[in-house]
């Protein structure tokens, strides 16, 4: 697979080329524009490629493949139904601790790199909408 910095990389060479070497703004323009729908073409490639892995996983036959996105999905739930309900209530009793609580919350969501909340976000709506469109589909699991 291609890295993504490097397509990066090249579309932005591109706009220097283009910014360096064509003199009339107008032809610059089109140019431009050419390559940023080129860029967005490589875009949507792309999600539908990470797309299809996704329901290929979620459609395995395999248990452990395909509980192993929704496993990860019930601990962020839980994390956050911790974050939003228990915390809360736990402050209610030692708020002088609450503080330092989040805190440390803060610093440990900040200290996770932003590759990994990309990931999150990918699985998450992947997940999603792949259990949507089977829903309303009517397709069921028959594995439950």
């Amino acid at each position: 697979m291609i890295n993504p910095a490097i397509v990066a990389g090249v579309f932005d060479l591109g706009r220097d080329l283009i910014q360096k070497l064509v003199k009339d703004p107008a032809q610059a323009a089109e140019m431009q524009l050419k390559l940023v729908e080129l860029d967005q073409q490589g875009e949507l490639s792309k999600l539908q490629l990470q797309m299809s892995a996704i329901l290929a996983e979620a459609n395995s036959s395999d248990p452990w493949t395909s509980r192993a996105r929704p496993s990860f999905m019930y601990l962020f739930y839980a994390i956050m139904a911790f974050m939003v309900i228990v915390a809360p209530i736990i402050g209610v009793v030692y708020p002088e601790k609450m503080e330092l609580f989040f805190i440390n919350v803060g610093k440990g969501f900040t200290a996770i790199p932003e590759a990994m909340w990309w990931t999150f976000s990918a699985c998450f709506t992947g997940y999603s909408v792949s259990k949507t469109v089977e829903n309303v589909s009517g397709v069921r699991n028959p594995g439950k």
